[in-house]
């Protein structure tokens, strides 16, 4: 009997208020268990749109969702147990210490007591981050606030994972320690959703991607496959840059 598909999308349209075009038009997507799947694409592509309205934040213009065959809109709590959220922009309080943002928030999903305090001190020692768990998060460089901003989605162990540009603007030490930390999350089971920048990481990372552009996808699939199967191609790059277009996007 096949797995229930870990995100389902139906013809998903998303029009913000003011807006002349739609920044989701018409996407349909199956997300299989256990994947780390990348969505990829330039500025305004949609990226953070979708994330968005997979997570529950925006409700969507039209069309339906899916999380482990959970009816989003109708079975909202049901979704809220089992996925985690780092989203691109930090979601930590800076006049708090990183032990206190993650007591915080591990208590949110319920998690207390001894329990708590171990999975805390337990996910600061894999990023490096055991000696600095009480010094407050606005001295923080960028890469360990990228750090404890992943610790605080994977706290409560979700089964499905959604991680915004989660290295965007980091070194590459902080960087490898976390791609590294996700590979092994997904060996243990969990489905990452993730959108990057970079072709190179998703590349080495991901087991399926999508290119979205103008609210639209344009291509998915295994990233080998479509690297060989689109002629002169050599990398996730090529392809998305054939696809996008080289025209600046951050104006």
């Amino acid at each position: 009997m096949p797995h229930q598909p870990a995100i389902e999308i139906n013809n998903l349209v998303k029009i913000y208020k003011g807006s002349d075009e739609p920044a989701l038009n018409g996407i349909s997507l199956a997300v299989p268990e256990n994947e780390i799947f990348g969505l990829l694409g330039p500025n305004g592509a949609g990226k953070t749109t979708t994330i968005k309205i997979l997570c529950g934040i925006l409700s969507p213009t039209s069309g339906s969702v899916k999380v482990s065959g959970y009816e989003m809109g109708r079975n909202g709590d049901n979704i809220k147990q089992i996925i985690g959220v780092a989203p691109q922009d930090i979601a930590l309080y800076p006049s708090l210490t990183a032990r206190e943002n993650l007591y915080f928030i591990g208590s949110m999903y319920g998690l207390k007591g001894k329990h708590l305090k171990e999975r805390i001190d337990g996910c600061l020692s894999v990023f490096g981050l055991e000696k600095f768990g009480n010094r407050l998060i606005r001295n923080y460089s960028g890469g360990m606030k990228r750090r404890v901003n992943l610790i605080a989605g994977i706290l409560h162990q979700p089964r499905i994972l959604f991680l915004d540009e989660p290295t965007v603007g980091i070194d590459v030490q902080s960087r490898t320690v976390i791609i590294e930390y996700l590979k092994k999350l997904n060996e243990d089971g969990m489905t990452i959703i993730y959108t990057s920048h970079y072709m190179e990481e998703a590349e080495q990372l991901c087991s399926l991607i999508a290119v979205i552009d103008e609210g639209k996808i344009l291509i998915h699939g295994k990233p080998s496959e479509l690297i060989s199967g689109m002629p002169g191609s050599q990398n996730l790059e090529s392809i998305f840059l054939h696809l996008t277009g080289r025209n600046l996007r951050d104006q």
